[in-house]
């Protein structure tokens, strides 16, 4: 398939000017000029950070390495990779302490409880690192991990403004090439890096192409799951992904609340952020 005939294909000029627009606009109606994420060495944190940087200026950009144990030596030096090629400003930060600490309590686990306990040790840390460098959290999620669910609550997931939300794992790709993430980075097997070997793919299992295929269908063109197995998908594989996103809908929403009054936020109180001007 030819770029022009794939459909997930996008003009990424436009979209990294979007991008880049949306961050410092953002970071600076809030009254900020100044951002703080986390770089894990993968491609989408790689390719947030660049972005970031090219918004506010790399002296107002902090880079966060939160490394565990476990970590693969190899994301702290495509981490390095990036810091380099930014020229943000850094920080590394060794969880392994703080994390052991909690889980020595607690010696079956498991893998899944240990990794979100990981994810949230390093969403404190850049919370904390936020208020001692006066910037906002920047989000490195994309939006395929989003409608998946394949994030942790309150962990990976949590950030005053997400600039990729809204680019799939393929696009994210396309766009890292565009702003000259190096290709070592792009194309290693993505890993949220929560246990040595681990990777997305093999966790979720499937592959971030074909579910990007499915997700466009489904989400935005609002194809029926009909349509998807008729377009040629396995039916197996609908029925999976819905229910892994139907399943995961309290991810992506805030917490409900029990109506009591005739204005109740989130349902009726929906003015934007800057009401009143």
């Amino acid at each position: 398939m030819s770029e022009n005939q794939n459909p997930l294909h996008i003009n990424t000029d436009l979209a990294r000017k979007i991008i880049v627009g949306f961050i410092e606009r953002e970071i600076t109606r809030a009254g900020f000029s100044r951002a703080v994420l986390g770089l894990s060495g993968g491609v989408d944190s790689a390719l947030s950070c660049l972005l970031t940087a090219e918004a506010l200026g790399p002296e107002n950009v902090l880079a966060l390495r939160m490394p565990y144990k476990s970590s693969s030596p190899e994301s702290l030096e495509h981490a390095q990779l990036i810091i380099d090629q930014s020229g943000v400003q850094e920080l590394s930060i060794p969880i392994t302490d703080m994390v052991d600490a909690y889980l020595q309590k607690f010696h079956h686990a498991g893998q899944i409880r240990s990794g979100n306990v990981m994810a949230r040790v390093r969403m404190t840390i850049l919370y904390d690192q936020s208020a001692a460098f006066n910037g906002l959290v920047v989000g490195t999620g994309n939006k395929t991990e989003i409608l998946l669910g394949y994030t942790t609550l309150y962990g990976d997931s949590a950030c005053a403004i997400n600039p990729i939300g809204d680019l799939y794992k393929t696009q994210v790709r396309q766009l890292a090439y565009a702003v000259g993430v190096p290709e070592v980075i792009i194309t290693k097997p993505p890993s949220a890096d929560l246990w040595a070997g681990q990777t997305d793919e093999e966790e979720l299992g499937l592959t971030y192409e074909e579910v990007d295929q499915l997700l466009f269908l489904l989400v935005d063109h609002r194809y029926s799951p009909e349509d998807c197995i008729a377009a040629g998908f396995d039916t197996g594989f609908v029925k999976d992904v819905l229910e892994r996103i139907r399943r995961t809908q309290f991810k992506r929403v805030l917490p409900p609340i029990a109506k009591l009054s005739n204005r109740t936020v989130g349902y009726d109180f929906l003015y934007l952020r800057d009401w009143g001007t």
